[in-house]
C-alpha cells in the first residue's frame, strides 16, 4: 500500500511541475489587422494581419467577417488592434468567433468589439474612413492565408 501511495504521490508531483504549469498557462497574444468591408441587410468584410504572441511567436491571418442585420455602409479599418485571451497555442487563434455590432460613422469611422470562440476571447479596437450605420449579428472568421 505505501509504495502504491509513494508512486502516485511521485506521478502528481510530476504532473504539477513547474513545466507542466507553464505549458498550461495563458500566453499573451495580439492581433494588429486591415479590414475592407460593406453592408446593406448582410455584411461582408475581408481583411489581413498578424499575431503576435509573447512567446515570441507570429503568424500572417486572413481575415472573413459575415453578418445579417439593419446596417448599410461602406468602410474601411486601417489599425487595428486585437488581444486574445485563453490562448494555450497560436494556433488557438484561428477559427470561428461569433460577432454582435452596432455602429455609426461619418467619414472617420470607429469600431470595438469583443468575439468569442469556446474558451478563446478576442477584443477588437479600430479606427478608419467611411459611412456605416448599423447592427448586426454574424461570424469573423481568422485563418492561414
Amino acid at each position: 500500500m505505501i509504495p502504491a501511495l509513494t508512486a502516485l504521490a511521485f506521478a502528481l508531483g510530476l504532473s504539477c511541475s513547474p513545466r507542466a504549469i507553464a505549458a498550461g498557462a495563458d500566453m499573451e497574444c495580439k492581433l494588429a489587422y486591415k479590414l475592407d468591408g460593406w453592408s446593406l441587410v448582410y455584411k461582408h468584410a475581408t481583411g489581413s494581419g498578424t499575431v503576435t504572441c509573447a512567446n515570441g511567436k507570429s503568424m500572417p491571418v486572413k481575415i472573413k467577417a459575415q453578418a445579417l442585420g439593419l446596417t448599410a455602409g461602406k468602410w474601411q479599418i486601417d489599425n487595428g488592434k486585437g488581444r486574445f485571451t485563453d490562448v494555450h497555442n497560436i494556433n488557438d487563434v484561428l477559427g470561428g468567433y461569433a460577432q454582435a455590432e452596432a455602429n455609426a460613422g461619418i467619414v472617420k469611422t470607429g469600431s470595438a468589439q469583443v468575439l468569442t470562440k469556446g474558451t478563446v476571447s478576442l477584443a477588437l479596437a479600430g479606427t478608419g474612413e467611411g459611412v456605416n450605420l448599423g447592427v448586426d449579428i454574424g461570424r469573423f472568421e481568422l485563418s492561414k492565408p
